[in-house]
């Protein structure tokens, strides 16, 4: 969607913990004229940096080498609101969400780099799974990991542009984004973007 100003979101701490809270992303880069596309975790530390990594086989894994930028994408919750849930007259149907986009210059990990991010990444999400013990590549056959490390290319991504959408009904009276956000929560809506109509109401 187009980003009207009502919903364009530039405020960098409450984008960056986005990415946090939502961190499986659309990697974007171009060859040939053409954009080439891959979807991985991305992790993002507390300076905006962000690091990634893909298949040295992925399309986009040799253009992003080639240019040293690329394009990353997050979407987080998102929503059908039926034009109906507002109760007022001469609405359309439309669909609220929260993303980010992130355009930047990228790096390349070493060898070391890219071992301490992986470790790093699934730190991140065995944590989630508590109180299951957590995997670590301490579990594998001696020297496997390190082999399995030639198979990938992984990166660091500084953003020059960051920015988001925040599209949650604010171009709408409070009362009419409660009644919304009401009848989402009535249907098992999402409840971070019910809540958000709720609270920004």
């Amino acid at each position: 969607m187009h980003p009207a100003p009502a919903f364009l979101d530039t405020d960098r701490d409450r984008l960056l913990r986005r990415i946090d809270a939502w961190p499986f992303a659309l990697v974007i880069a171009v060859a040939d004229g053409r954009p080439v596309v891959a979807h991985t975790p991305v992790l993002v530390d507390k300076a905006g940096l962000l690091s990634f990594h893909l298949s040295r086989g992925n399309p986009a894994t040799a253009a992003i080498e080639r240019s040293g930028r690329a394009l990353i994408v997050f979407s987080g919750p998102n929503e059908y609101i039926s034009p109906d849930w507002y109760e007022t007259a001469d609405q359309v149907p439309t669909w609220n969400y929260l993303s980010v986009e992130a355009e930047g210059t990228t790096s390349i990990m070493d060898e070391t780099n890219t071992a301490s991010f992986l470790d790093h990444l699934s730190e991140r999400f065995e944590d989630e799974l508590y109180p299951k013990p957590a995997w670590t590549r301490d579990k594998m056959t001696p020297g496997r990991f390190e082999a399995m490390l030639g198979g990938i290319t992984a990166f660091n991504l500084t953003p020059e542009r960051l920015q988001g959408i925040t599209k949650i009904s604010q171009n709408k009276s409070a009362e009419t984004r409660k009644r919304a956000a009401a009848h989402l929560k009535a249907v098992g809506g999402d409840p971070t973007i019910s809540a958000m109509m709720e609270r920004d109401a």
